[in-house]
């Protein structure tokens, strides 16, 4: 007989509501009990219940510092939040990985083939055989499972969806065939892999490794493969503000090209100066040859290599003024954050669509309500998705009132600081 029934049995008696607790907040554990109790009860339809199941979790991230750094070996400073991806898995001893995700058709990978598939570019069966395949390359075990997901980040939504994803799919192989001994710094490197190789998006390592380690932290990729993590002690609440994500509603669509082309003209100024990335050069030298920068790639890619100087040295401002217990010196380098990527980064909105503004206007009517107040700026990739809002806890329901007004009700997420990242959840 398998433990299906004994596992919803505790969640209902509450014996999972600390680690609940600790991963969702207290307020939410009556919620995400029945979410799971849910999940496990749809992984049963699919499945059956004859196989023990094991239950996973991988959270989304936010980005609070170093908008497009990591890419050209940038700091950043991220967090990961309450909103997450969550597993019910078994093992199922056929080499074969079968995940049916809430709402997608159901992903079958046979293990006998790990080579990247031209059909499956962009989908997520391509993540699933690249991370598999990522395990085998550096020498540990894979196996056959099932498993059905369910998640509640919202794709599109700055909080990198597919970077939870991808961790969880990590964090199972790990747990499962390898007794947890790949650890979340590697877990973030075979996923940011299996984006770049399999899925064919050149990404950065900062969503995966966010979601990955967990909690608020810095991140330096001077050397990505060893990069240097610090935690920071960040209770929002404490200085009596909330951390809101706003959901412009913007149209994801056909994006890709507008989000390469940011490392990509980053690379092209730093070759232009005799270097692989930018985090090897300087501010100086880039204005020392700003007229061959100019004529070889353009000023936007010029603009934008003053982008990444910039967020690059305010990540360490910030999370010095956070050790400092000073918010309202962050705050003021997160508008500083916010005004640069729209002058320089210039990853408000997409030129392929110049109608469609909706990260600009949602923050001229944050700047209208939070104004000496709070703090404001594009949130993750940007061109279209979210906005980040440091607001006064005073006037949260004013802040939230207004912005939906604008962008429609129900989008402005007020979040928490999840302490961990990627887990499997056992008592």
């Amino acid at each position: 007989m398998s433990n299906i029934q004994l596992i919803k049995q505790e969640i209902e008696n509450g014996r999972y509501n600390d680690i609940l607790g600790k991963l969702y907040g207290i307020k939410n554990i009556e919620e995400q009990k029945i979410r799971y109790i849910k999940a496990i009860d749809n992984y049963v339809n699919i499945y059956g219940d004859t196989n023990d199941i094991m239950l996973f979790s991988a959270p989304g991230r936010t980005e609070i510092g170093g908008n497009h750094t990591d890419h050209n070996h940038g700091r950043v400073l991220a967090a990961s939040v309450n909103l997450d991806v969550i597993a019910v898995v078994s093992i199922n001893n056929e080499n074969i990985i079968r995940i049916k995700s809430e709402g997608f058709n159901q992903d079958n990978i046979d293990l006998l083939n790990l080579d990247p598939i031209d059909n499956e570019y962009g989908k997520s069966c391509s993540l699933i055989r690249g991370i598999a395949a990522r395990f085998v390359q550096l020498g540990y075990n894979i196996g056959g499972f099932n498993a059905y997901t369910t998640s509640n980040v919202l794709k599109g939504s700055g909080l990198s969806s597919s970077a939870a994803f991808e961790v969880l799919v990590a964090t199972i192989l790990s747990n499962v065939f390898n007794k947890g001994t790949v650890d979340a710094v590697q877990c973030a490197k075979i996923s940011q892999y299996a984006e770049n190789v399999f899925f064919g998006k050149p990404c950065g390592l900062m969503d995966q490794m966010a979601s990955s380690v967990g909690g608020f932290i810095s991140i330096d990729f001077k050397d990505p493969e060893n990069p240097v993590i610090e935690k920071i002690e960040l209770d929002i609440s404490s200085y009596g503000y909330s951390l809101c994500i706003v959901d412009t509603g913007g149209n994801h669509a056909d994006l890709t090209d507008d989000y390469a082309s940011i490392p990509k003209e980053m690379k092209t100024v730093a070759n232009i100066l005799g270097v692989n990335v930018l985090r090897e050069t300087s501010l100086d030298k880039l204005y020392e040859n700003i007229n061959i920068i100019r004529e070889k790639a353009g000023d936007r890619a010029f603009l934008r290599a003053i982008h990444f100087f910039g967020d690059n040295e305010r990540v360490l401002k910030e999370a010095e003024a956070l050790k400092q217990g000073d918010f309202e010196k962050f705050k003021e380098f997160i508008l500083e954050s916010g005004r640069s990527s729209a002058m320089y980064l210039q990853n408000v909105f997409t030129t392929k669509l110049p109608k469609e503004q909706g990260i600009s206007l949602a923050l001229a009517v944050s700047e209208t309500v939070l104004s000496g107040k709070g703090a404001w700026r594009v949130h993750g990739g940007g061109f279209a998705g979210t906005i980040q809002a440091f607001v006064p806890n005073d006037i949260l329901d004013k802040y939230k009132s207004v912005i939906e007004s604008v962008v429609g009700k129900d989008r402005c997420y007020i979040l928490s600081i999840r302490p961990v990242g990627g887990v499997q959840i056992k008592v």
